[in-house]
């Protein structure tokens, strides 16, 4: 059983879609925050996990590594690598968000759009969701056959 599993994680249509769907995410997620810079520097900074001389820099270069390596999956050019670095990515927020739900904080996932507070953000289901997402990383990761998405063959 575990072979078929692994056969059937590797197939081009799976590989495709967790591509779509960890590349797509990060795409929109950039977006927003690559527009208001500030005001993800600020839901940023209410984490209260880094120095304050490394808050606008993270703003402005996060955004563009999460589209960047999200353009990436979605083409993919450099699969693995820019799964391994959007999971390292989800892995960051995870412990983050985990980090400020023990310190008792309520803050703003900052996550798609940059508004200070959206609907239901409870850093619990915030982990939840982002476990989720990490799933399609791990899928690229360890099944990812070096061969061509569905939507790059030559017809």
């Amino acid at each position: 059983m575990g072979k078929k599993i692994s056969r059937f994680l590797s197939t081009q249509i799976v590989q495709t879609l967790c591509c779509f769907i960890l590349g797509g995410i990060f795409i929109y997620a950039g977006i927003d925050k690559i527009r208001n810079p500030y005001d993800f520097a600020q839901i940023i900074y209410d984490y209260q996990l880094l120095p304050d001389i490394f808050i606008y820099f993270v703003a402005v270069t996060l955004p563009w590594i999460e589209m960047v390596t999200g353009l990436f999956l979605i083409s993919g050019v450099f699969t693995r690598t820019s799964s391994i670095i959007l999971s390292s990515l989800l892995l960051a927020f995870i412990v983050a968000f985990t980090i400020n739900e023990i310190r008792g904080f309520n803050i703003s996932c900052g996550c798609f759009p940059t508004e200070k507070k959206s609907l239901g953000d409870s850093l619990i289901l915030l982990i939840l969701r982002d476990i989720l997402m990490f799933i399609p990383g791990l899928v690229i990761i360890f099944f990812y056959k070096s061969k061509k998405l569905l939507y790059n063959r030559k017809l």
